[in-house]
């Protein structure tokens, strides 16, 4: 039984499709929510599922030692994979390098095009006919790692809409890549 732990810093919606999926599919286990946020509606979630958190602040420390208890607690937590769901901080080379080949993330675009934030918001205003979510892994560049997996998303009627079946496909997606990721442990 492989274990992941995953990061967050909001809403948590891809923490709770990644935790349903393993959940249900009962090879797996989520071990850990770390969050950066005490505000954030993924600590919720994880508490209702049962899932362990920590907190791990940024405010008024420098990034090495917030990254430092991030990484102790993925260690304690026995983490085989780390999965970066809404996290919304540049994690740092070195952090990078100690979870290398164990830290993925999701990106709603069609990588190499709309890396870093806003992505859908950019994507959509360009007019871009077709949009889509990336599962890569994570590396020191912003969302440059390795692909793991894409989707294509048809542009929706609105933002709105687009913004809807850009996080549907997210829900799918990523699920399914980090088990077969969690299967291969």
């Amino acid at each position: 039984m492989a274990k992941l732990a995953v990061l967050a810093s909001g809403n948590g919606s891809n923490f709770q499709a990644l935790a349903d999926a393993i959940i249900a599919d009962g090879r797996h286990s989520v071990v850990l929510l770390a969050c950066d946020k005490a505000e954030a509606y993924a600590l919720e979630r994880a508490k209702n599922l049962g899932v362990p958190t920590v907190l791990v602040s940024y405010k008024g420390r420098p990034r090495p030692e917030a990254e430092a208890q991030l990484h102790d607690a993925l260690t304690a937590a026995g983490a085989d994979i780390v999965a970066l769901a809404g996290f919304m901080r540049i994690l740092s080379a070195n952090f990078v390098h100690q979870w290398a080949g164990r830290l993925v993330n999701v990106h709603p675009s069609i990588l190499p095009a709309w890396p870093g934030a806003h992505a859908i918001e950019r994507a959509y205003e360009a007019g871009e006919p077709e949009l889509g979510v990336t599962v890569h892994y994570v590396d020191a560049g912003m969302d440059t790692g390795p692909i793991i997996g894409q989707v294509r998303v048809p542009r929706g009627q609105t933002l709105d809409d687009t913004e809807a079946l850009i996080h549907k496909a997210e829900h799918s997606l990523y699920p399914r890549l980090v088990l077969e990721l969690l299967n291969r442990v």
